[in-house]
């Protein structure tokens, strides 16, 4: 049998039932020639592979026009990409994907040109000699190989795993070709039963929205989806939407927005990036023009309806600040953002979110596992709404289940019952490398679906570096042999001088994040001489939380690594975990001074010297830290969370001295105890801020002055963020009242007095000492 005819049988297959197939090309020829003939194929000596590539889509029938390349080579008379662009097929449908995998198997890229093939369709995967591809490195393997490590670094253990579910899955057929021929391994063919149809879907006895809006719906799924969206008519509903991909959640939202801006109704939208939301644009668009309503596109990202209400984009740190501005926010892809950014959205009046439970491109469940403990918190009346059944493709299609497995798309932490009663002194530290997570199915899913759970974006490129990379390390506690606590590492540092100067004059080098922003931006160009290790992510199972598992797990870790020089970690800051890494032994050394555009935070770097040369490290970038962070919190840091401030500064391992003049002494206490006006000269003031938010002995010295009714630790709070807002942020003094409660701003001015008193007392000497007793006389 030839390419063609197992392509045709294949595709006959899957026209019959609405799935799709998946055929391998295993080219074992070893030709490496491109170019193009008057047949598509490549040309010349013809690139075996590409060219038998042709023959399938040939044999099967396929127009080009519906069809995709995806690799680093011509030779397909079609739309080429390249495995980094492929996010461009989210959302559309094509009948054929030809993904030429023998330059970069780009696990992101595999989900996502899987996602795009239509039922009915082929996705044509070309790939070196099976046995021979794990061993083989290429453009993806390159990327892992992060300074001091090269390719040869780098495992094949992803590749080993993604051969072995080729070769153990139905619907997938494999070609091997040869110089002389081809041979059909398997055909691919899974016989199937004949497929009851589905029932069309039909208009809700009770619609609140246009009969159009359901009738535009290609499943019973959808009609249920627009119809639950009705909720968000009232305030104090929120709505959650949940599917996998190809379910036509996002179309079905954009039939309910549509409904709902119809009605007069301004309407929110926001998501990772617009391109994700083009098609609930397009179908709100779609019916809004079918039901004759007259309708204005503004920039691409705005749908305004005449004498009714309009749908708007924003990005998610953008939207959350414009809540006021609209009756409705539709949150898509929810499960990509953190859970600290979805719960600004219940600031909203109705809010409804739509979540990919397994995301081809990446999702997290941080939406399932932790935010929705948060919405069943508040007063929201929520209502849940699934969509089960594929649009694209029949339910139960194999290429989708291949893809799942494959990708660990499914995977998920071990069930609560498991780990439940998981404690530190029950549980054992584990070393979980490579060879061991390959060997152990359970294990490597248990592992990576903790990290997916506890972690707001989680790719399929994530699996393959958790497998194969060199400078990565996994270590876990685990209960009974369940994985409980689960720790990502990479190594960092340790780079020769040559690297080391490229680094200081901009070159960016890969893989070591904390070296970089302390050599590049900082500039310590010693700073990436010292080896460590970064925690990329830490997680616990939902079910054990808040029993010191997570810093029972950094514990080990810091016991097996202490031959090397510091530990590490970067991540967006919050009070709560900036005092989380603060107990484990960790000092802040630096805020970002641009929010991440996802999640909409700052960053905070942290370190925890293990040796001389991270101690030296750690002691000079927190001094360094002390030292302007007047500044920045006054220029770049000025919308900074004051909380965020004070807990990044209450972790800073530095001491500073308030090292004031005589004369700024005087200003500071008359200040204090009199008449003396602070606007005169600030920069005493703020650096006497600084010591008292970063010193271990100034909180007892400002709850000693406090001397109001009430709980003198949250006096102590107040006092903290009144220096923050006012001295370090610059705030006019009624903004700092209204946020800190004071009546008055005169009010706010005199508790800011009697804050500075104590300081003043312990650390002013004798001219604190006069300036007192001249106003007390």
């Amino acid at each position: 049998m030839t390419v063609g005819e197992t392509a045709a049988e294949l595709r006959a297959e899957a026209r019959e039932t609405n799935e799709r197939r998946l055929l391998v090309l295993a080219d074992e020829t070893g030709e490496d020639r491109k170019g193009a003939d008057d047949g598509g194929r490549a040309g010349g000596a013809a690139d075996r592979g590409l060219a038998a590539a042709v023959d399938a889509l040939d044999g099967a029938g396929i127009d080009r026009a519906e069809t995709t390349l995806v690799g680093h080579r011509d030779g397909v008379r079609c739309e080429r990409l390249e495995p980094r662009e492929t996010g461009e097929l989210l959302g559309t449908t094509r009948d054929a994907v030809v993904y030429d995998a023998r330059d970069e198997c780009r696990p992101n890229a595999l989900g996502r040109v899987t996602g795009a093939v239509d039922g009915g369709g082929l996705l044509v995967l070309v790939t070196p000699p099976l046995d021979a591809w794990p061993a083989r490195r290429d453009h993806f393997d390159a990327g892992m190989a992060v300074p001091p490590f090269d390719v040869e670094d780098v495992s094949g253990r992803f590749r080993t795993r993604l051969v072995d579910t080729l070769r153990a899955h139905r619907g997938v057929g494999i070609v091997t070709l040869e110089a002389g021929g081809e041979t059909v391994v398997d055909d691919g063919r899974m016989h199937p039963a004949p497929r009851l149809p589905s029932p069309d879907p039909s208009v809700p006895d009770d619609p609140a929205f246009p009969a159009a809006a359901y009738e535009a719906c290609l499943t019973t799924d959808q009609v249920a989806t627009v119809h639950a969206f009705e909720a968000l008519r009232d305030t104090g509903h929120a709505v959650v939407c949940e599917a996998d991909r190809g379910r036509g959640k996002t179309s079905a939202a954009g039939l309910a927005a549509a409904g709902l801006a119809v009605e007069g109704r301004d309407v929110l939208v926001t998501a990772p990036s617009f391109r994700g939301v083009e098609e609930l644009f397009a179908r709100a668009t779609e019916l809004v023009d079918g039901l004759g309503v007259a309708s204005e596109r503004a920039e691409t990202t705005r749908l305004v309806l005449a004498d009714a209400g309009s749908i708007r984009y924003a990005k998610p740190p953008e939207a959350v600040d414009t809540l006021d501005d609209c009756d409705v926010v539709l949150v898509d892809e929810a499960a990509a953002l953190p859970v600290r950014l979805l719960e600004r959205f219940l600031d909203a009046g109705a809010v409804g979110f739509t979540t990919t439970v397994h995301g081809y491109e990446g999702a997290g469940r941080g939406f399932d596992v932790r935010f929705r403990d948060v919405l069943a918190g508040t007063d929201f009346d929520v209502t849940d709404v699934r969509l089960d059944e594929p649009i694209r493709y029949a339910a139960g299609d194999p290429v989708e289940v291949w893809a799942f497995h494959a990708l660990l798309l499914d995977a998920r932490p071990p069930v609560d019952p498991l780990v439940a009663d998981a404690e530190p002194e029950t549980s054992t530290y584990d070393t979980l490398d490579g060879d061991a997570l390959l060997a152990d199915e359970t294990l490597l899913r248990e592992a990576f679906g903790l990290l997916v759970a506890a972690h707001y974006r989680t790719e399929p490129d994530d699996l393959a570096r958790l497998l194969d990379a060199p400078n990565l390390d996994v270590r876990a506690l685990r209960e009974n042999g369940h994985v409980v606590s689960v720790a990502l590492l990479a190594r960092e540092g340790g780079l020769d001088a040559t690297t080391r100067e490229a680094m200081y004059t901009g070159e960016r080098v890969k893989g070591n994040m904390l070296p970089d922003v302390l050599t590049s931006q900082l500039r310590d160009e010693h700073a990436a001489a010292p080896v460590g290790t970064r925690v990329v992510r830490i997680a616990t199972h939902h079910a054990a939380r808040s029993r010191g598992l997570g810093s029972a797990l950094l514990d080990g870790v810091r016991d097996e690594f202490d031959g090397r020089d510091w530990l590490g970690v970067g991540y967006g800051a919050t009070p709560a975990l900036l005092r989380f890494w603060a107990r484990n032994g960790f000092s802040t050394v630096h805020l970002s001074t641009t929010r991440n555009d996802a999640s909409g935070e700052y960053s905070a770097l942290m370190l925890d010297p293990l040796s001389a040369d991270g101690r030296a490290l750690a002691a000079r970038h927190a001094s360094w830290f002390a030292d302007r962070i007047t500044d920045v919190l006054a220029d770049p840091l000025q919308d900074l969370d004051p909380d965020v401030a004070r807990a990044a500064l209450a972790a800073c391992d530095a001491t500073p001295d308030p090292g004031l003049s005589e004369n700024a002494w005087r200003i500071v206490a008359g200040s204090a105890y009199g008449s003396a006006m602070y606007s005169v000269d600030p920069a005493p003031f703020r650096r006497l801020a600084v010591c008292a938010l970063v010193r271990d002995d100034a909180p007892s010295l400002l709850s000693d002055a406090t001397d109001v009714e009430g709980d003198p630790a949250a006096e102590v709070e107040r006092r903290e963020r009144l220096f923050v807002l006012k001295l370090l942020q610059c705030r006019p003094w009624d903004d700092v009242a209204d946020d800190l409660g004071y009546h008055s701003s005169g009010q706010a001015m005199r508790a800011f007095g009697d804050a500075l008193q104590p300081l003043c007392n312990a650390w002013g000497g004798e001219a604190v000492a006069t300036e007192r007793a001249r106003h007390e006389e």
